[in-house]
């Protein structure tokens, strides 16, 4: 398993660019603009790991701001932690048969999501290539939100 980012939710990005950026001194080292889905990722890194956030796309800190206007209360601005994992499936059935509920499950062979016992948001990723869908991932429905 490596750790790979920690997603938060902002309002406003230039503000939260000014502070982490100009004033925490974290560096942009991607930004995705998602025009069908109306949000945008901003990843920043510190600057001791810039080389290797570009390299590895991680250790990162993922801002996501919804074109939409929205409002978090109850923590919903902090998004989740996320973790490639060698291979998605057998991750996923070791957490299934260790009790834990797989919220979103790995239909697409690349992305699933649990949630820790305090209700944070883990987002598992497959390391490469997505693994071709099979079951019984591929026909799980959602559980619960994440």
């Amino acid at each position: 398993m490596e750790y790979l980012h920690t997603m938060v939710r902002v309002t406003d990005l230039d503000a939260s660019l000014d502070f982490y950026c100009a004033k925490l001194g974290l560096v942009e080292v991607k930004r995705v603009d998602h025009e069908k889905g109306r949000f945008t990722l901003v990843f920043l890194a510190a600057p001791g790991n810039v080389d290797e956030a570009k390299e590895r796309h991680a250790p990162l800190l993922e801002l996501t701001y919804n074109w939409d206007p929205d409002s978090y209360e109850g923590g919903r601005n902090f998004g989740h932690l996320a973790y490639r994992v060698d291979d998605i499936y057998a991750t996923c059935q070791r957490l299934m048969d260790s009790g834990v509920t797989i919220n979103r499950p790995p239909r697409d062979g690349h992305m699933a999501f649990v949630r820790s016992p305090d209700g944070i948001s883990i987002e598992l990723l497959q390391h490469g290539e997505p693994l071709a869908p099979k079951e019984p991932w591929a026909s799980m429905e959602n559980t619960g939100v994440w």
